[in-house]
């Protein structure tokens, strides 16, 4: 689903339909709060870093997931994704297989991350970190696990939109916080701004880390392209595509996660040739296609980047001396 507009409007009408709500989402952090007090987490053998958020929808976690998991394995770590697999019908816990299992079967995000080193999949995250323990990894980079207390984790990291903060400062569904503020960023190490600013962070006294999304323009300069996207905020990909260059003749925007059917790609492949135009998703997206449905359909990579990379390596350089 598209996050609602109004956990970000500041009109009366958004403000009045928040406070109707709020109980709900007190109701849904104090559930939260719940599961973490009465938690045994599990300790594995492998070192564990979790890559989170404290609101729903897209902010750059999976990007970071793989910065983290590329300086372990230049490290000389034997390193493994661990994700939910949401979106899939698989439990787990298993290994990803790229070649043979599909979107529907384990979830778009780990097919994605899979391009980049092993993956386990698992809905038990206690499961799947001991099925990484018993194929020797050494370690564990968690991939949206910040409100999963299953496992220890060695570091933390909240990964923040610095261009959308916190929405209304709400909780689900009165806002886009998945905890109260003070409650999450409790239990990080550090933050990471995904562009824009550094939003209030009330108390938080850990690591700031400052970054930014950059796209692989090269070949899309001044190409004309029907862009299309299902991730937590499309219009994002969009405004980074017109940074880049890339004109885009339309711009249609699907659900996060959203499974494409053929008629939507047909549909889609007809307004690309009536624009003289090309296709243009994400690599999330592309990697929910089926491989037939890839045909002239040309992926949009991003890369996180940050300006100073020294904060991050001495964390994680910290971690492994604590372990």
């Amino acid at each position: 689903m598209h996050a609602p507009d109004f956990w970000t409007r500041k009109d009366g009408s958004a403000r009045l339909l928040g406070c109707v709500l709020a109980p709900l989402g007190w109701a849904y952090g104090a559930s939260v709060a719940f599961k973490a007090a009465r938690a045994h987490p599990h300790r594995a053998n492998a070192l564990v870093i979790c890559v989170g958020n404290l609101s729903v929808g897209g902010t750059g976690k999976t990007p970071l997931a793989i910065v983290v998991a590329r300086k372990l394995q230049n490290l000389g770590y034997r390193t493994v994704f661990l994700s939910r697999g949401y979106g899939g019908t698989q439990r787990g816990p298993l290994v990803v297989d790229s070649k043979t299992m599909t979107a529907a079967q384990v979830g778009d995000e780990p097919l994605l991350l899979a391009r980049h080193g092993a993956v386990i999949v698992a809905r038990n995250r206690r499961a799947g970190a001991m099925l990484a323990d018993e194929m020797k990894f050494d370690a564990i980079v968690m991939d949206d696990g910040h409100q999963n207390f299953a496992l220890d984790k060695d570091l933390s990291l909240v990964v923040i939109d610095g261009e959308q903060g916190f929405g209304n400062g709400r909780l689900v569904p009165a806002g886009p916080l998945r905890e109260p503020l003070a409650q999450g960023l409790g239990r990080a190490n550090a933050v990471v701004i995904v562009g824009g600013s550094v939003p209030n962070l009330g108390s938080f006294r850990g690591e700031v880390l400052q970054s930014t999304l950059v796209a692989d323009c090269e070949g899309w300069r001044g190409k004309r392209v029907v862009a299309f996207a299902g991730i937590g905020r499309p219009e994002k990909f969009f405004a980074t595509a017109r940074a880049c260059g890339i004109e885009l003749t339309a711009c249609v925007a699907f659900a996060d996660h959203h499974p494409y059917t053929t008629a939507e790609l047909s549909s889609l492949a007809r307004s690309a040739r009536e624009r003289d135009a090309v296709l243009l998703t994400t690599e999330k997206d592309y990697v929910r296609l089926m491989p037939d449905q890839r045909r002239g359909i040309g992926i949009f990579a991003i890369d996180m980047q940050f300006a100073d990379t020294g904060p991050l390596d001495q964390l994680i350089a910290m971690t492994r001396t604590r372990t």
